[in-house]
């Protein structure tokens, strides 16, 4: 079984959920008859290329506390010395440029919303920028996944 082939079939069969057990990456192996080896290395293969981001969960954010989106307007200079301070919290999970006025965005999880704005005081005082916070009014959600393998 080649890496493209096997990325494909675990990208179609996982992209929308994951087992939820002690030794998941051994289910998905069970699941697609293959190593869990082997779906470890080509989750790491898809990571190196840039085909993949991260393997995790998705919190519903009212369940699990509370979340915003935010956005800092970084000089270009200072992106990457920014993009790595935010990232230094464990409540960022991501962040990401954008080409516009505001470049670098990310979401911030945490207990509640005193917590969020403590860590968005905090960006602020350490980088003399000040955030765009964006909390969720509305959810909307939106299953999005793509078929890679084709059906027979």
């Amino acid at each position: 079984m080649t890496v493209n082939s096997l990325a494909r079939r675990l990208i179609d069969r996982f992209q929308h959920g994951l087992p939820l057990c002690a030794q998941p990456y051994r289910a998905m192996a069970d699941a697609l008859g293959c190593s869990e080896t082997q779906v470890l290395d080509c989750l790491r293969h898809l990571q190196v290329a840039g085909s993949l981001s991260r393997v995790g969960p998705v919190f519903e954010h009212t369940r699990a506390g509370a979340s915003t989106l935010a956005a800092l307007a970084v000089p270009e200079e200072r992106l990457q010395q920014v993009a790595a301070r935010v990232s230094q919290y464990p409540e960022v999970n991501h962040n990401y440029a954008r080409e516009h006025r505001y470049n670098l965005w990310f979401v911030v999880t945490g207990p509640d919303r005193a917590h969020l704005d403590s860590i968005l005081q905090e960006l602020e005082s350490d980088t003399g920028l000040t955030p765009l916070d964006l909390p969720m009014l509305t959810a909307y959600r939106i299953d999005l996944g793509f078929a890679l393998e084709t059906a027979p």
